[in-house]
Formats: C-alpha cells, structure tokens, sequence
C-alpha cells in the first residue's frame, strides 16, 4: 500500500515564510555591522553574504543594490529617531526647543544608538551614495513628519535649520570630537544649544 503523502513535509529548495524573514534579518543584522566596522565604501554585497553565510544573490533577491542594502541596514539604526515628532508634540509650545535637543543628544549619549549611528554618519560623510541615502532617510522619515507639528509657513525651513543646529553639534562633539565640546557636560550644552533651536522652531 503507498503511503500518503506528508501533508506538512515542505518542498525541496523552498523556504517556509519563518525561514526567508529570519534569513533576511540575519542579512540586515549583518549588513550594519560591516557598515558600521568597514564604512560603505569598503563594504561589499558579497561580503555581506559571506559572513551571513548566504550567497550574494540572495542578498540582492532582498534588498538589490549596495545602496538599498544600506538604506534598509540604516533605517533600523535610524529608528530612535523617528520619535522625535512626537517628541515635539508632547508638552507646552515654550519648552518644544529643549524636548527636541533634549530627544536628539539622549539618542548620541545613549552607547547602544549611538554606534551604529556615527558608523552612519561616517559613511555619509566619506560617499557621496551613502550621502544620498542619509538625505533621503532624514528627509523622508524626520524632517517631514517634524514640519507638520509646527504649523508654520516656513515649517520645513525651521525643521531643517534645527536640525542642522543639532547634526553640526552631533558632528562635531561625537564624530570629530572636538574640544572642549567633546568632554563638555550634555547639560551644559543642551541648556545652551536648546534656545537657539527653539529660535529655529518657533521664532519670528
């Protein structure tokens, strides 16, 4: 008598849904460590393969070019961040400049968000390509959903000039680490950094 067939038994060389989301995260778990050891430019797709242990194809089936494997290894580390609306909405209009600094320099101090991001910024600072995708990201996902809290005229003016007050702070104190700003107090520099955003954010 011919046995029937295991209903649960899976076809040989497909990938359960489990399998192929688990390979994927081990690819973009991978992917941000050899940015953040190596930087884009010296990363590769095939390295990044290499030492998921899958083959490069694989990790183009999932993402495609360099440039989008970075985007998605990015967009993780770049989550934090993506709070920030929120925190500009929550609490009085007169204290939005300090909860933002507040919210940013929480996320550089903090070691464990703090890594992957300066991996990100080093990146972007040394590719043009790995620049695009960063601009995009911040644009995209920060920048726009900030501008709408304001609800101002000129709102996407303020978001940018604000953030470019923090990211030149973030820059200069994390990644060049340029004295005395490098060892200051984060107090002491969010009590002077704070009005001049809140300027940006809220001022004539």
């Amino acid at each position: 008598m011919t046995e029937a067939p295991d209903p649960t038994a899976r076809r040989r060389g497909r990938r359960t849904r489990t399998e192929s989301a688990g390979t994927r995260d081990r690819i973009l778990v991978v992917a941000r460590e050899e940015f953040s050891e190596r930087g884009y430019e010296k990363t590769s797709v095939r390295g990044i393969a290499k030492a998921a242990g899958v083959d490069s194809a694989l990790v183009h089936h999932y993402f495609g070019t360099k440039e989008q494997v970075f985007e998605a290894a990015i967009e993780v580390a770049f989550a934090p961040a993506l709070n920030a609306p929120e925190a500009l909405a929550d609490g009085p209009q007169a204290e939005v400049g300090e909860r933002f600094t507040r919210f940013i320099f929480g996320i550089w101090e903090n070691p464990t968000t703090r890594t992957p991001l300066l991996a990100i910024v080093r990146s972007a600072v040394n590719n043009e390509a790995a620049a695009a995708v960063f601009r995009r990201l911040i644009a995209s996902q920060l920048l726009r959903r900030i501008a709408p809290q304001l609800d101002l005229p000129d709102a996407e003016l303020r978001a940018e000039l604000a953030a470019a007050q923090l990211v030149g702070c973030a820059m200069l104190r994390y990644v060049i680490k340029v004295e005395p700003l490098a060892s200051a107090d984060v107090e002491q520099i969010i009590a002077r950094v704070a009005p001049v955003v809140h300027g940006h954010l809220t001022g004539p």
